[in-house]
């Protein structure tokens, strides 16, 4: 089978557990061969694709997204099942995997083994935060964001998905949505390198500060 342009076959979904597909974004966790062969599109051959057909998937996802949170409110929002259902329908068209835990120790986040219990134990937390006013709304927001990102439950999309953990956590509480900067940050561009500063900044000091103004710019 070829793509209609250049005459050169075309990878049969699944295909990819013997390539690459380009170089990751500053501080994303590397796609590895095992979780390439899950990548349904048959016609994503580098990086660039890959951000698109992620993007176009999430776009989609997000009226669902906005309707539920504001349905079901935060305390369904402050959930794993919720965080598990969202990861699934975001990626979905495009990994089989999706919805479901890494399996793989990576650069950032706990061991595969811990990490049921500490999303669970995030979820305790945020929901007592926000039950007893411990921090203001985009605080509590930020750091849920943070803490998932920490945890990093997913082979990827860990980024967004954890992002929009925080918006709808807004959106649920009846707040505006964070414009993170108005950009995408999956790609590698001065933005990315001023949200991963501003995230690194908040997760060394505990201070949220620096990555609230960014999310709210």
């Amino acid at each position: 089978m070829t793509d209609g342009t250049s005459g050169s076959p075309r990878p049969s979904p699944g295909g990819w557990g013997v390539r690459t597909i380009g170089p990751e974004p500053s501080g994303a966790t590397p796609i590895d061969d095992e979780d390439l062969l899950g990548l349904l599109p048959d016609f994503v051959a580098n990086r660039a694709d890959l951000n698109q057909v992620e993007f176009e998937n999430i776009t989609s996802v997000l009226p669902w997204a906005y309707r539920r949170a504001r349905r079901v409110g935060p305390e369904v929002v402050l959930s794993y099942a919720f965080m598990m259902d969202l990861h699934r329908r975001m990626f979905g068209d495009v990994w089989a995997w999706a919805g479901t835990h890494r399996r793989r120790i990576t650069n950032i986040g706990v061991d595969p083994s811990q990490i049921v219990m500490q999303s669970g134990a995030l979820f305790d937390d945020a929901r007592f935060w926000h039950e007893e006013s411990v921090f203001d709304t985009d605080e509590l927001a930020a750091r849920i964001h943070g803490r998932l990102v920490s945890i990093h439950p997913f082979p990827n999309g860990n980024g967004r998905l954890t992002r929009l953990m925080a918006d709808l956590y807004l959106i649920a509480v009846g707040s505006p949505s964070f414009t993170w900067g108005g950009l995408r940050l999956d790609e590698e561009d001065a933005g990315r390198v001023a949200y991963i500063h501003s995230l690194l900044a908040a997760l060394e000091t505990d201070d949220y500060g620096e990555l609230i103004r960014f999310a709210r710019g």
